[in-house]
């Protein structure tokens, strides 16, 4: 009897920790965010150059910012919208109102401003976070933002500063060096794929991840970029593509039936060494590829060695049938 009540105890602890997990938590309207990052009502709008003339400690991340594709908005005849510091940080007026008096007070550790007086991300949820980007980044002006809102990334509680530092240097997006090494930090089974013997030259810093995703959102699953998968894979294999005459089903409808997209202990990301990949649809009954002269079957051949136009041919054979060989 005590054991059954043990069991029971924890099967209801278990079943409660699992409504926890379940519990709906809805996103707020906009509005609600909108809100959030207004900023004080009781501060003014100083500009840029008011700020950084009396805060000395921000020279190198204003050198950044003069050198960067936001700096290059603040200047007269450009016709972008204006970005400056207080566009993201909020009003700055009761930030640098007290500078004067704190460098008499404390000197060089007094050359900073009031950062508690401008808008505090880390207290943000991330929705209000990429809002304050998305007001100016919108679907208008950069296209593959229209699916942020449903994007995986998203609806996982990332927002743009997860991946973007800006006041690193001039450079705003993430370089390709750095790409992958972010994106690993989330995909730890990417990188190990990766790592394979046969993999897309990731390492070999010759493709990036967004060469194939797109980490804004996307119509596709995966955040694959293009139409359909088929046509991310024939952005750079081309001579897949076709149209052919006689097409090969499997192959033409989606690339990953066969293969693995970043890495496999198969050549050519293969998803299975042949010919096993290929009796998983076709019956191993060819006499010359896959029986011995005895009764037992001899897997010893490769089917591409006679079928070597696997994606697709546009010469017949003797009785009208598609030729998947050259």
């Amino acid at each position: 009897m005590r054991v059954i009540t043990a069991v029971s105890f924890i099967a209801l602890l278990f079943i409660s920790g699992c409504a926890d997990l379940k519990e709906s938590r809805p996103l707020l309207p906009v509005a609600e965010y909108e809100k959030m990052i207004v900023g004080r009502l009781d501060a003014d709008y100083v500009g840029t150059d008011n700020c950084v003339a009396k805060c000395h400690k921000h020279d190198k991340i204003t050198d950044y910012f003069r050198r960067s594709v936001h700096g290059e908005q603040i200047k007269v005849g450009t016709g972008l919208p204006l970005v400056n510091c207080e566009s993201c940080h909020g009003p700055g007026s009761l930030a640098i109102e007290k500078i004067e008096e704190n460098k008499q007070l404390y000197g060089d550790k007094g050359d900073k401003c009031d950062t508690t007086k401008l808008l505090d991300y880390k207290l943000l949820p991330p929705q209000a976070q990429s809002l304050i980007c998305l007001r100016c980044h919108s679907a208008a002006s950069t296209p593959s933002l229209a699916y942020w809102h449903s994007s995986v990334h998203a609806l996982n509680d990332l927002s743009c500063f997860s991946c973007h530092t800006l006041h690193e240097g001039p450079q705003q997006r993430v370089s390709n060096d750095k790409m992958a090494e972010l994106c690993y930090g989330c995909h730890p089974d990417v990188k190990a794929q990766f790592s394979l013997f046969s993999h897309h030259p990731i390492r070999e810093k010759k493709m990036s991840c967004f060469d194939c995703h797109d980490p804004h959102g996307s119509s596709q699953s995966k955040l694959l970029k293009g139409v359909t998968q088929r046509d991310t894979c024939t952005r750079c294999h081309m001579e897949k593509s076709g149209p052919f005459v006689y097409e090969h089903g499997d192959v033409m409808e989606n690339c990953t039936n066969c293969h693995t997209p970043h890495g496999s202990v198969n050549r050519r990301l293969l998803s299975s060494a042949m010919p096993f990949l290929c009796i998983q649809c076709h019956n191993p009954g060819h006499y010359s590829a896959v029986l011995s002269s005895g009764a037992k079957p001899l897997f010893a051949n490769r089917c591409t060695d006679c079928h070597t136009a696997i994606h697709g041919s546009d010469t017949p054979d003797n009785r009208g049938y598609g030729v998947l060989g050259k």
